[in-house]
């Protein structure tokens, strides 16, 4: 009999909480997302199923050994060095908060004891300490996206670069959003917090996630499912603000076709790049640093085999361990909380703030321009490659058959990638 009821204690069953249940319905809708709707399904995948897996009772993928300790009833050797911290400590809860809030020498003194007791890390915190935390996987993910990207549109008109600056208007605005909402009741966001959060503002997913593990580690989850899941319903979000800032006539207009750009000029331009964020803003330099790296790859064309590995192998094993490492955040504890949906209101804000002003902006610059700008191509100015660019290439076509604006949209597309990243680094910069 006292076998029988270890063997049930331990099943998922008598563990099962209601937050756990319901953190797995949200790891299936991710699911359903992405292989029904096809939106971004590289990612929501990975991070759908991540988050199943990390809601397991008892398994403890997404603990470390001394997380799993406590979990688990083994409180007496943990509270020993608890004693240390000089916190009354009485349940498990309590204990956890001890060690998080703790410095790294009590950790590390945690972790020992709670190896010796025969626990170790689970799975997806391995996952998320190799490929997140340490930085690693965003910037792969960054080099490879580099690697796929065309930045003749840009070259051939510089001028876009301004629709890229625009939309990030969204990320300043979402971060004085965050610090407003710390005001009321329920919500406590710190500045860190809130840089963290304002930058799902730029619709770039490995920006946000590199950003949020130095910045607010503990929000990762809810900001990475956020600025993914806003990716992905870019078709749905980015027509009705674009067609309420514009009228069917502007919507209609044709621009004049891109000239030519040289190889010569494509392999210059990574560099000059890079040397202007080396001077003006170091701490932007991981993430344009691997974005140039990547496309620099592409255009020397001495390097093929290198770039052909990058935009393929590389960014897909990389992808993998990202997504899982990111589900690995939405655990139940740390995603059911009312500033999640604080977290996803105010990305919502952000993103369509940014695509407003980038719109607005490109309708500025028609106005002093000698030839037509359509301002459809500011809405492009997120960085969600090249997926903004399609959305307004087609909301062109639907004012005018003859209208193709893909080309002129992967300008401002690009120059969001870059613009997002310099916000990263002047965020960092700030309050890193």
């Amino acid at each position: 009999m006292e076998g029988l009821l270890k063997l049930w204690n331990d099943t998922g069953i008598a563990n099962f909480t209601w937050g756990q249940g319901i953190m797995i319905l949200v790891g299936l809708a991710l699911l359903y997302l992405a292989i029904a709707k096809k939106f971004e399904p590289l990612l929501l995948v990975t991070i759908g199923f991540g988050g199943i897996l990390a809601n397991i009772p008892n398994a403890g993928l997404a603990l470390d050994a001394v997380e799993n300790a406590i979990a688990s009833g083994q409180l007496d050797s943990l509270v020993a060095i608890a004693s240390a911290l000089d916190v009354s400590v009485t349940g498990a809860e309590p204990l956890a908060k001890a060690y998080a809030n703790a410095g790294q020498a009590h950790h590390l003194a945690a972790l020992q004891v709670a190896r010796d007791l025969g626990y170790e890390n689970g799975m997806l915190y391995n996952f998320y300490t190799v490929a997140v935390a340490s930085g690693a996987a965003p910037l792969i993910i960054f080099m490879g996206v580099g690697a796929m990207t065309d930045f003749g549109a840009l070259i051939a008109n510089p001028r876009t670069l301004f629709l890229g600056a625009a939309a990030q208007f969204g990320i300043f605005a979402t971060l004085l959003g965050a610090l407003a909402l710390d005001m009321l009741p329920g919500f406590d966001f710190t500045l860190k917090d809130a840089s963290a959060i304002a930058i799902i503002g730029g619709a770039d997913g490995p920006t946000a996630i590199f950003l949020a593990s130095r910045l607010a580690p503990e929000l990762l989850g809810a900001i990475a499912v956020a600025a993914y899941s806003y990716m992905a319903l870019v078709p749905i979000i980015q027509p009705p603000i674009m067609k309420l800032f514009t009228s069917e006539q502007e919507r209609a207009i044709e621009m004049k076709q891109l000239r030519h750009v040289s190889q010569r000029e494509k392999i210059v331009f990574p560099i000059l790049v890079l040397i202007l964020c080396a001077v003006f803003l170091p701490s932007a330099a991981p993430l344009i640093g691997m974005f140039c790296f990547g496309n620099l790859m592409k255009e020397c064309g001495v390097v093929d085999r290198l770039s052909n590995t990058t935009q393929n192998s590389l960014i897909n094993i990389v992808t993998i361990f990202l997504g899982l490492s990111v589900g690995s955040k939405l655990s139940a504890d740390k995603f059911l909380a009312l500033e999640t949906l604080g977290i996803l209101a105010l990305g919502a804000a952000a993103f369509s703030i940014g695509t407003a002003s980038g719109v607005l902006m490109a309708k500025l610059m028609g106005k002093f321009s000698q030839h037509p700008i359509n301002p459809l191509i500011g809405a492009a100015g997120v960085s969600a490659v090249p997926m903004a660019a399609r959305v307004v290439n087609k909301v062109g076509l639907q004012a005018n058959p003859h209208n193709f604006l893909l080309m002129h949209a992967m300008g401002p597309n690009v120059a969001g990638v870059i613009g997002s990243a310099v916000a990263a680094g002047v965020l960092l910069a700030i309050v890193g």
